[in-house]
């Protein structure tokens, strides 16, 4: 049965350049290389599945994600192709959200795929770039009542054998085996490793063992587990998922960087963590922010905070509410942020530490309190200036709180104090800090740091005639990496990129 053109395919068949004789022909070749040789593939069969809307057999919709995929240089999943699946919606397909929300195992096949597909690339020197974001408001009337809802119990008794996708999840990854309590503490253990690694030096240099520590676990979801170590497992699954997510974000890597966000959600769910689902949903708002698409963040803070429940420590909640003061502040929202970020406040300090935080809200502290907090006045110094006042005295109280491991966090703060004094007039104090900024951020991978880098070097244009800024606006383009340099002067007036 057909169901009309295959409108995604169609389109990502019309970027990659192909004709159909030559898919067909790619499409031999790879299944011969897979071991089944004997499929045969034609040119009137790539026609039907683009034209018509045909599904073919597997393993062709693997091959075709691999074949785009290294063709287009970023990861390109069988959902990505518009192939639909027995039960699922052929327009909730073509409408690119994936089929979400997933069944658990769905979620670890995605994973596996997505993984594999992202480890490819990473092999044959690619860059993961040129999809789209979803927007928020479509993850947030896809995901709500999902995520408010418990998961389901595992139907029947413990079975240790592979689950029944477990042929699906053997594709492009490790070869795993079911697993105890003693590898799932080696794996959490690999998790703190990994994120102290991302906050000392950012995301690029760790980002591919990430990346395959999660193609692994997602390899050992293929098989049951006691709930116990299961819920484990996905809780690893999550963790992971969010740094893969939050490196890829960190080198620009945006629609890669959006589905481990989503993909991290659905993991916590599966595990019964929602404040955890909540905070990798917070983490792809952020990076909505970052990208000046703060409407879309305000839909995903909305989707964060009611997915978090009940269970949500007051320290979660305070952070939640700083990302949503963020992009109150770059939509220029002075009174709602500056309520906002006092609630957070009020939620931080009530916290009494009487429950410990999870490991993965080890990370904001006090200082990243008075950071986040630096950045939305900052930010609002935009469309406020007096609002400068404000940051600075939240970027130095950061700064003196800031553990020295947490150098990519230190540079963000130079560079919002350096950007609060330039904005309040005074170049002086502003030069201090960017010098302190510029000197350590070429030891660092993080292309945000960057990001705003390029933001406070715009604020220093009112200054050229300073004595000294003339030479640190030169130390900076010497400074940035190529690719900043080319893209600064299309970026820099861009609405997207001002409050970043």
């Amino acid at each position: 049965m057909t169901k009309g053109p295959n409108t995604r395919l169609a389109d990502l068949f019309g970027l990659a350049g192909w004709s159909k004789g030559e898919l067909a022909r790619l499409v031999n070749r790879q299944s011969a290389a897979m071991g089944h040789a004997q499929l045969a593939t034609d040119t009137s069969r790539v026609r039907r599945w683009i034209d018509m809307g045909e599904t073919p057999r597997d393993p062709v919709p693997k091959v075709l994600a691999a074949l785009f995929t290294e063709r287009l240089g970023r990861v390109v999943t069988i959902e990505d192709l518009g192939f639909s699946k027995p039960g699922r919606s052929a327009a909730r397909q073509q409408s690119g959200l994936d089929g979400m929300p997933w069944a658990p195992e769905r979620t670890a096949e995605v994973l596996t795929e997505f993984t594999g597909m992202d480890l490819m690339l990473n092999r044959r020197g690619l860059v993961g770039a040129g999809a789209a974001l979803t927007a928020g408001s479509a993850l947030t009337s896809a995901m709500y009542d999902w995520l408010r809802t418990a998961p389901a119990p595992a139907a029947g008794p413990f079975n240790p054998g592979p689950s029944r996708y477990a042929d699906q999840a053997a594709f492009d990854r490790y070869d795993a085996a079911p697993v105890g309590s003693q590898e799932i503490e080696a794996l959490e253990h690999s998790v703190e490793v990994f994120r102290a690694w991302d906050a000392a030096r950012g995301g690029g240099l760790q980002r591919k063992a990430v990346v395959g520590q999660l193609n692994e676990v997602g390899g050992m979801l293929a098989y049951h587990h006691p709930d116990r170590l299961q819920r484990r497992l996905w809780g690893v699954a999550a963790n992971l998922a969010v740094l893969a997510g939050w490196m890829s974000h960190d080198v620009g890597m945006e629609p890669t960087a959006q589905k481990y966000f989503v993909i991290a959600a659905h993991a916590a769910r599966e595990g019964g963590d929602r404040p955890r689902a909540g905070e990798a949903l917070s983490r792809a708002a952020r990076q909505m922010v970052h990208l000046g698409r703060p409407d879309d963040a305000l839909d995903l803070m909305k989707l964060a905070r009611a997915g978090s429940g009940e269970e949500s420590l007051p320290r979660t909640q305070a952070m939640l509410h700083t990302i949503e003061a963020w992009a109150q502040a770059s939509m220029g929202r002075g009174q709602e942020m500056r309520r906002t970020l006092g609630e957070a406040e009020e939620l931080f300090a009530s916290d009494n530490g009487d429950v410990p935080p999870p490991s993965w809200m080890q990370m904001f502290d006090e200082a990243d309190l008075h950071g986040m907090e630096a950045l939305a006045y900052r930010t609002l110094a935009d469309h406020e200036p007096a609002a400068a006042g404000v940051a600075e005295r939240h970027a130095r109280q950061a700064l003196r709180l800031r553990a020295d491991e947490r150098q990519r966090s230190k540079i963000f703060d130079w560079i919002s104090l350096s950007s609060a004094y330039f904005i309040a007039g005074e170049p002086e104090q502003a030069e201090r800090y960017a010098r302190l900024a510029l000197v350590s951020i070429g030891e660092n991978s993080s292309h945000r740091t960057w990001d705003r880098l390029r933001e406070m070097y715009r604020l220093t244009g009112r200054y050229t005639g300073h004595a000294g800024i003339a030479d640190l606006r030169e130390e900076i383009q010497l400074a940035m990496p190529r690719h900043h340099k080319q893209t600064a002067p299309r970026l820099s007036g861009t609405p997207g990129l001002r409050n970043i």
